[in-house]
């Protein structure tokens, strides 16, 4: 599944996005899709946008009992979470598919390791600017800003603002400081996603906090058979997101991208889906090596007694 990864990612955004004559048209898809939240980053005023985005539907009621819509967007999360963990950023994230693009752009690339206290910024991004602000910072009916939309997520002057602005005069002419500043963002993401291996991901995004903290519990995991493991080290060197797979397998930082399960040249290393602790298919993996060894020896016993008694006949 990792080799196609990048094709995955690919009909995802598209799928995300599928109204795409609106780039032209310079509207708003707003049918009965855009009540049903996407899985990953990926904003509402797209003009493509076919549904959803969870962070943006979440913080606008946020703390909202009145709003029956708010249980609906935290139990999606909530249920994402268990299902598939951060898999959804490693293959069903439009922004951070495009953050790997920008990557591949051929220069100095740099490493995170050193900058691991950064990715706990996102999860204050979480608490304060998705849940805190908007559940607290309220208007006369209950309803909060959408504070990490509106003042920080590059996402949405990349697929809102920016087409928009092309295609309707009046909103290019609407535009102001607040544009400017997030302008300003994304301009510095696109610069460090060239340097960095998805330094957004890894250090602002709030959907992908939250799905680090379900990363443990999520039915999607990362398998290590230690019997095959031969401690090389190869699966740590091929992540790009910091994290080695063999001592801490469903890490809040892994993105279920694969790339450790191409480097091991043992096959210790696998994606694996379900409840159990994976115990069963260890021991499964063990008989069945103990088998073609039973089954190795007696061919070679086999070979040597035939060659015995063929000598033995020549003599």
């Amino acid at each position: 599944m990792s080799r196609f990864r990048g094709w995955i990612q690919a009909g995802a955004a598209l799928l995300t996005n599928l109204h795409l004559p609106n780039f032209i048209k310079g509207g708003l898809y707003q049918g009965t899709g855009k009540t049903v939240c996407v899985p990953g980053l990926n904003c509402y005023s797209c003009p493509a946008a076919s549904g959803a985005c969870p962070i943006g539907a979440f913080q606008a009621v946020a703390g909202s009992s009145r709003f029956r819509f708010s249980y609906y967007v935290t139990g999606f999360l909530i249920l994402l979470g268990v299902l598939l963990g951060r898999f959804i950023c490693g293959f069903l994230c439009p922004f951070g598919w495009f953050q790997e693009l920008l990557h591949k752009i051929p220069t100095k690339k740099l490493s995170t390791k050193k900058l691991k206290l950064l990715t706990y910024l996102k999860y204050v991004v979480l608490l304060v600017m998705v849940v805190l602000l908007p559940a607290l910072v309220v208007n006369d009916v209950g309803m909060g800003d959408p504070f990490f939309c509106k003042y920080l997520c590059p996402q949405g002057v990349l697929e809102g603002a920016i087409p928009l602005s092309i295609a309707n005069s009046g909103i290019r002419a609407a535009l102001g400081s607040l544009f400017t500043w997030k302008f300003t963002i994304l301009l510095g993401i696109l610069v460090l996603s060239i340097l960095f291996y998805r330094p957004f991901c890894k250090w602002l995004c709030p959907l992908g906090a939250f799905y680090a903290l379900m990363n443990r519990v999520s039915l999607f995991q990362m398998k290590v058979d230690e019997s095959k493991c031969v401690s090389c080290g190869k699966c740590a060197g091929a992540c790009k997101m910091d994290v080695d797979v063999t001592k801490t397998p469903n890490h809040g930082e892994c993105i279920r991208c694969g790339m450790c399960v191409r480097a091991c040249p043992t096959g210790a290393v696998c994606f694996r889906y379900g409840f159990g602790d994976g115990k069963e298919a260890a021991n499964e993996t063990t008989k069945e090596a103990a088998n073609e060894t039973t089954k190795e020896a007696v061919n070679e016993t086999t070979k040597k007694t035939t060659k015995k008694t063929n000598m033995e006949e020549s003599k």
